[in-house]
Parts: structure tokens; C-alpha cells; sequence
């Protein structure tokens, strides 16, 4: 006797596009991820990180921020909504009524206890894969920023900073945030 196996068929974006709007997901390679909702202290953080980057963005005429949940689709198999996006005038192309289309110059995701290995292991990898240039791995409970830059081997760690420390970004060229009002 022959025993089959039927895997579950991958999910694309057409099909993530046509779920209910009541609850968040991503996509991660064909497989639909839930995403819980986020903490006081998350949204505190984001917050504050989106006006600081937005502002600066703006009045430097840089490029466009947003914030989750807004999808960035990565391929037909993989959609994310990071926590805070920002595209540069240059890449502007990719931005679309509707999502974001191709990687994204710098993206945020502040870490929870639910989240925190998947945004260390998992969105990295992807983020890494699709070319994100900048990613921030904001820990709200150790107080601290990593920011990880892609190179020809990677991510590397550019920087971490603490409560105290003016962070700045590679890719916002003259931006300074003092953690001590952040934490």
C-alpha cells in the first residue's frame, strides 16, 4: 500500500490579501503567521521612534515613514508589517496605494516577550534575504537599539545603544534620537 502525504499548499499574497481585516498576520514563506497585539510599552516606543524618524524625514525632504500595520510584500510568499518603515525619495517606486513592494531602505520592530525570537531570528533572515539595507531591533525591557547594516556577508552590527546614548542612522544622515527621553 502506498501512503501519500498531502502537504498544506503555500499561501501567496493574493490569498493573505483576501483574509478578514479583524486580526493581523504576516506571511513568511507561504505560511500565515499570527501577530498578537501589541503592549503599551510597544506602542509607547513606536510612537515616539515614528515622530522622531517622520519628522526628520520630512523636514529633510528624505523619503516617507509609516508604521505597522502597513504591508511591505517582500515576494508573492512573504508579507511583513514591521513596526515602522521608512522608504528614501530615491526607492519611492515601491510605494503603492496599497502596500509597500520591494524592501524598504531602513525598518523598526520593537521586541516583546511574544515576538522577540522571531524578529531576531526569523524577519531578520528575511529582511536580510530581500536586501532591507538598516534594521533596528528596539528592546524596550533592556532599554537598548541594536542597528544592524547589511553588508556583503549580511547583517552586521553597526552600533548599540543604551538609555543615555544619541543614536544615529547610516541611513538618515544627520538624525540624533536621545534614548533617555525614548526609555
Amino acid at each position: 500500500m502506498v501512503t501519500t502525504t498531502i502537504a498544506n499548499p503555500k499561501l501567496a499574497y493574493e490569498d493573505y490579501a483576501n483574509l478578514p481585516d479583524d486580526e493581523r498576520y504576516e506571511l513568511i514563506d507561504g505560511e500565515l503567521m499570527p501577530m498578537p497585539s501589541p503592549k503599551e510599552i510597544h506602542q509607547a516606543i513606536c510612537g515616539a521612534i515614528f515622530m522622531s524618524v517622520g519628522m526628520f524625514a520630512n523636514a529633510m525632504a528624505l523619503g516617507r515613514t509609516y508604521f505597522a500595520p502597513f504591508d511591505v510584500i517582500l515576494s508573492d510568499f512573504n508579507v511583513v508589517q514591521p513596526d515602522i518603515i521608512f522608504v528614501s525619495n530615491a526607492r519611492s517606486r515601491i510605494i503603492t496605494e496599497d502596500n509597500i513592494r520591494g524592501a524598504p531602505d531602513l525598518v523598526v520592530e520593537i521586541l516583546s516577550p511574544s515576538t522577540a525570537d522571531y524578529d531576531r531570528t526569523v524577519k531578520r533572515e528575511l529582511y536580510e534575504r530581500y536586501g532591507v539595507p538598516e534594521y533596528w531591533l528596539v528592546d524596550p525591557y533592556a532599554k537598548t537599539i541594536t542597528i544592524l547594516r547589511l553588508g556583503a556577508d549580511g547583517y552586521n552590527v553597526h552600533a548599540v545603544y543604551g538609555e543615555g546614548d544619541a543614536l544615529s542612522s547610516p541611513t538618515l544622515a544627520g538624525f540624533s534620537m536621545n534614548l533617555s527621553e525614548l526609555f
